[in-house]
Parts: structure tokens; sequence; C-alpha cells
């Protein structure tokens, strides 16, 4: 019985040591139990490396961000470079020679060509548009790409010939020219970015507190302003309206002046209801229009219009009254010409994408009858150079970019009289950036001085002279100038030559090359080279003209030479 029972037991034990055991046993949570603190790595302290491709200003931005600096990149944690993401900079650079350079731009490939090759052509540029480019591009000649401190590069190239630069937009000055890539120059309102090769993106490798601005050119500060020289709406030019339609004598330069964001016209004429139809040959210098030629300059997009013609009283009162009343009755601002003295002086004021434009203008010619006068006589303004002197000091304090133009007295030769640079050049020390001699029938030299532009004669715009009384006054500028955030870029001179007694059409190379050529020897900014202008290859119609039908003895009524 005992050992049966003691069997019983040791088969007990045996069965309970062969269940199975838990390795870790489940213990109620306790109420005052917490976890156990999990294991994380502490973030490295923000730290900024700068690549030396970035351009001057986005780097002054980043350096003064407050961000850490560091000269190595592999110790940054913040890398500001050349960038694809969608949040970086584009930053937009120019090609530009000094102002004087007849060319007037290139292809990308020939951009590239002096860029890789030796040629003639030197490029000089920044260190960091070096290194930006050289990263797009490829290593640069040796020999043809040069690098000068941006503050140095426009008085190292001044005196050069075949010599460019590659700068950021916001290093455009007056003295420069901006040379189109494949038609395109960032100085144009129909700029177009995405097929422009010289926009080149900046940015940081990840998400900071680095704040950069978008782009360096937006084009809700650019303003361009087409400066003209004499329109006078008779005689030959008016005989050809007649024939061949009111807008004719814009065809080929319509676009020029409408494309313009602010265009200026000189009309010198005043409209008359019952003046007598146009000939060709008219004997005499009173001059009035056909009110119905002023859908010409509403055809042109004109936005502001001179009066300080010596033909603007041809008619008297009355007709310069009518004249001011169309204008007013179609909104078109006016000035230097006005129905009474204080009306003519005045200076009138735009405003586009936030560049403020003053347009100021006098008569110092005369003659006497063509002034307005304080007791309600109409007419153009005479030139009180203190008072304008006066006028444009405020207009500059007020933050106004002034427009300054005369009807000076007219001279058949480029060059600049003592006399023309004494008083173009007070109104330039006044504050005007612009200063424009609307009188000349014969293009002048042009200036730059004090920070201001002088172009001391455009020529004309439509009017007859078919290079009479001289050879030259067929040719004739329109200068497209640019303004930006408040201030002047530069002036684009565009050019054209008159035909069919009305209409100016756009110059080929050749003539424009020889006219530019020209004009910046007149200027003093090199030799003219004697190169053809061959003849414009048109089918005229001509008119029968006598000849002379100009004259240079001035009338007894009159002081000025038509």
């Amino acid at each position: 019985m005992q050992k049966t029972l003691y069997i019983l037991l040791t088969l007990a034990l045996f069965l309970t040591s062969c269940a199975p055991q838990s390795a870790t046993p489940t213990l109620p949570p306790s109420a005052t139990s917490s976890p156990h603190p999990t294991a994380t790595s502490t973030p490295s302290p923000p730290a900024l490396w700068i690549s030396n491709t970035v351009p001057d200003e986005l780097r002054e931005i980043a350096e003064e961000s407050g961000i850490p600096l560091v000269k190595d990149a592999e110790d940054a944690t913040i890398h500001f470079d050349l960038s694809d993401r969608e949040n970086a900079s584009i930053w937009t650079y120019a090609l530009v020679a000094p102002f004087a350079t007849v060319q007037d731009g290139v292809s990308l490939e020939e951009l590239k060509t002096i860029w890789l090759e030796d040629v003639e052509i030197e490029l000089w540029m920044a260190e960091f548009t070096k290194r930006a480019l050289t990263a797009l591009w490829g290593l640069p000649s040796k020999k043809q790409v040069r690098v000068v401190p941006s503050d140095k590069l426009l008085n190292t190239l001044w005196e050069k010939k075949d010599a460019w630069a590659i700068i950021p937009f916001e290093d455009i000055q007056p003295r420069w020219k901006v040379l189109t890539i494949d038609g395109q120059s960032p100085l144009h309102n129909d700029f177009v970015g995405e097929n422009y090769p010289l926009n080149l993106s900046f940015g940081v490798d990840e998400i900071s507190s680095l704040d950069l601005p978008a782009f360096n050119r937006d084009p809700e500060k650019l303003t361009t302003v087409a400066l003209t020289g004499v329109t006078a709406l008779v005689r030959a030019t008016a005989y050809t309206m007649e024939r061949k339609g009111v807008t004719y004598p814009a065809q080929d330069v319509g676009d020029w002046l409408r494309n313009a964001d602010i265009t200026h016209i000189s009309n010198e004429i005043p409209f008359m209801p019952n003046c007598k139809p146009p000939t060709p040959g008219q004997i005499g210098l009173q001059f009035c229009s056909d009110p119905k030629y002023i859908e010409l300059l509403e055809f042109v997009g004109t936005d502001v219009v001179e009066l300080t013609g010596n033909h603007f009283q041809d008619y008297g009162a009355e007709a310069t009254l009518f004249t001011l009343d169309l204008y007013d009755e179609i909104g078109l601002p006016y000035y230097g010409g006005g129905r009474d003295l204080a009306d003519a002086s005045k200076a009138i004021t735009l405003e586009h994408n936030g560049n403020k434009f003053a347009f100021i203008g006098c008569n110092p010619v005369g003659p006497e009858f063509a002034w307005a006068r304080e007791d309600g006589w109409p007419g153009a303004a005479p030139c009180n150079h203190k008072f304008m002197v006066a006028e444009i000091e405020k207009l500059r304090a007020d933050g106004y970019l002034t427009i300054a133009t005369m009807q000076y007295h007219e001279y058949y030769s480029p060059e600049i009289r003592p006399w023309q640079e004494r008083d173009f050049r007070r109104l330039a020390d006044a504050g005007a950036v612009i200063v424009s001699g609307s009188q000349a029938h014969f293009a002048q030299a042009k200036e730059f001085y004090n920070g201001a532009f002088i172009d001391y004669g455009l020529g004309n715009l439509f009017f007859d002279q078919m290079d009479n009384p001289v050879v030259g006054t067929r040719r004739e500028f329109i200068d497209r100038h640019v303004f930006y955030d408040g201030r002047y870029l530069g002036t684009e001179l565009l050019t054209a030559m008159l035909v069919d007694y009305s209409r100016p059409i756009i110059m080929t190379e050749a003539e424009r090359a020889d006219f530019l050529s020209y004009i910046f020897e007149a200027s003093g900014w090199g030799e003219y080279p004697p190169t053809p202008t061959p003849a414009p290859t048109l089918t005229l119609t001509p008119i029968a003209m006598p000849r002379p039908f100009y004259t240079l003895t001035p009338l007894p009524y009159y002081g000025g030479q038509h």
C-alpha cells in the first residue's frame, strides 16, 4: 500500500515538471509606474554655407539673416547654392556692352562660343557670375573670360572695344547697352523669362528661416517710356495721309510706340476745323492739321503730348483753344503749352508700376506771338530757366522721375553747341533724369551727364523732310527709356528712316550701324566708319514737289526754320 502511494506521488511530480512555463510572468500594472524614457538624437543647430556662385544681393540677405555661417559645406545644415527647387530665387542676368556699341545682340550659341573659345570679344564679369555660369556651361576660355569686381566693371569696359560683360539685372546702369540673346532682353516689356538663358535659380536645400526674394526682376516694377521728335501733320505728310489713310505713317513703327507703357508725341501743329486741304509744295510756314488726324495720335497709343512747338499759335488763339479742347475731350494730357502761361508752364505727372513721372517743357526760341501769356493768351511755354530749375528740384524732392524737353534752336548738323550744352545741362543739374531736344529735324549727339541722359535732338517722327534742306533729315530716333523701381535704368535707341514723305520705317542693319556710328562719333564716343548706307528697297509713288520747298530764311514773323 505504501509502495503504491509512493509511485503515485512520484508520477505527479514528474508530470508537473514537464508542463510549459511562462518566461516573463505578466504583472498587473502599478498605479504609480511610468514607462521608461526612449532615447532620441539632439538636433544640430542651424549652420549656413553660401556658395561662391551666389550673387552679391542674395549673399547680403543670407549674411544678415542671423543664421550662423560656416566656411565648409560639410559643416553646414543649410546649403545656399544653384538650385532647381520650386522655392528657389530666379535671378536674371544681362549681357551688356558700353552704350556706344553698335551691335544689338547675339544668339545663345554665339554667346557660348565666346565663353568656350578664344574669339575676338572679351567677356567680363564678377567672380560669382563666372562660377555660376561655369556650373552651367563648363570651364570658360582662360584668355577671353575676364574677372573684375562688380563695381569696377563699367569703368573698366567703357573705353574698350569688343568687350562685353554679364551682370545681374540690378546692376544695369544707363551707360550700359543691354544686348539681346536670341532676341530676348530683360529691358523689354515682352520679356519671357522661361526662354531666356541667363535666368539662374538659387536656393537652399531644406526649409529654413532664410527669407529670399522670389526674383530680382519684377515686371510689376518696370516702365518703358517712348520719347519722340517732331510731329507735324502738314504738307506732304498730310497729303499722303489723305491718299493712303490717316494711320499710314505709323504702319511700321506703330508697335514701338504702342508697346511702350508711356508714349510721348511732340505735336507742333494746331488742329483747325476749316484747315485747307494739304498741298505737298505749300508756300509759307503757317500750318494747321485737319482734326481727323488726331486718329494717328490715338493709333500709336499716345499717353502725353508736348506742345512746345513754334507753330502751335500759327492760326491764333481760336485754333489753339480748339486743339486743347480736343485733347481734353479724348483725355490726352498735355504739357509745354496751354490756355495761358500758368497752364503752359505746369508739369504733368503720371504713375505706372509704382514709378512716378513728371513731364515739363518749354520753348526758348519763340517767336513771341507763339508764347503763352499771363493775360489768358494761349500758346507754348516760354523758357524761364529759373522757374524750370525750381520746378524740377521740387518734383525731384517729391520722388518724381522728371523728363524735361525743349523746343530749342534748330541745327542741321549733329554737334552740340556750347550754349545748347549749358541750357540742357542746367536742367540735368536740377534733377531731370532725361533732358531731350524736341526741335531737331536733324538728329544730334547724346550725352551722359550728372546721372542724366541728354539727347540734344531726336530728329523728326512724322514730318515730310526727305533729306531736305540737307541730307540726313530722313534719319530719326525714337528713344525708349527704361525705369525700374523708382530709378532710371537706361535707354534703347530705336532708329528709323523716313520714306514716302510721311512714313518712318525700321532701318536695315547697315543703315542702323552707319547712323549709330555717326552719332556716337558726334557724341565723342568713337570714330565714324564711312560705311555706305544702301537705299531702302521700296517702290514708292513720287509726289510732285517743287524744289526747293524748304527755306532757311525765316519769315518776318517767324523765328525757326522748317
